[in-house]
């Protein structure tokens, strides 16, 4: 049943989303943004390989608004259409239900990533070269789950909250500088950078880094593999914990919808 109810939370949220103009924009205008921002970045900072800093970053940033947006926008938009309490009361449960929007908006973010390398190419005939196809996968499928889980977390923190939209804003431009989405965390101060790392973004990041330029040195790949899926498995278990303690706040105060 619950697989049944992640489908169509998934299909629904894909129509639902493509509607709004704000999310046409994060998905199809905001790539090309990007691209052509980080390509006047770094084309006199000596960087040869544009691709892995142009076209993926810009693509990753697109990903990252629209799922952050989905987190927490959706638990707005339920809340002001008055379905947030049915929603949570729901047999099959709250979180297969979030969950189901957030796939679904992850699902959609792809082509965030396709419009970037598009963009890339075709204005500044900047090469789409994968040196590690495999790897390169790999890291991508681990990213959008490990960015999925991260923003169930969010979803749960924002759940019983009215300022979503301002929490909403907040945290995406940080988010993309800490995360090493638009230049190295080796750029970003050192008592900063333990921050970074304890964050999965981050590591996707490096990982999606390494299947462009190469994996040399598959060991190393592995250990950072290894990192992400632990953060992304710890993330999944703080966004359970949270939705049962949320679940036994609403039973007892009843303020889901007024908070």
């Amino acid at each position: 049943m619950t697989s049944s109810v992640l489908l169509s939370s998934m299909g629904l949220q894909c129509k639902q989303s493509f509607v709004r103009p704000m999310f046409r924009f994060c998905l199809l205008a905001n790539p090309i943004l990007n691209t052509v921002l980080l390509y006047e970045m770094y084309r006199g900072a000596g960087e040869e390989n544009f691709f892995a800093y142009v076209a993926l970053g810009a693509g990753l940033m697109a990903v990252w608004s629209a799922i952050c947006f989905s987190s927490a926008g959706d638990i707005n938009r339920e809340r002001y259409s008055g379905t947030l309490a049915l929603l949570f009361a729901a047999p099959v449960g709250f979180p297969a239900i979030v969950l189901g929007k957030i796939l679904g908006n992850t699902f959609l973010s792809l082509a965030s990533i396709g419009i970037s390398v598009a963009t890339a190419a075709l204005l500044f005939g900047v090469p789409v070269a994968v040196a590690s196809p495999g790897y390169f996968l790999l890291a991508l499928i681990c990213a959008l789950a490990a960015f999925a889980a991260f923003s169930l977390v969010i979803a749960c923190l924002l759940t019983l909250s009215r300022r979503t939209e301002l929490y909403m804003n907040c945290i995406e431009i940080p988010l993309i500088l800490l995360c090493g989405f638009v230049y190295p965390v080796s750029a970003l101060p050192a008592w900063l950078r333990p921050v970074s790392y304890a964050l999965s973004p981050t590591w996707a990041v490096e990982l999606l880094r390494m299947g462009v330029w190469g994996v040399a040195d598959p060991a190393a790949f592995g250990r950072k593999l290894a990192v992400l899926l632990a953060l992304t498995a710890l993330s999944a278990l703080l966004a359970l914990a949270l939705f049962r303690a949320i679940d036994r706040q609403v039973r007892i105060l009843a303020t889901l919808e007024v908070r």
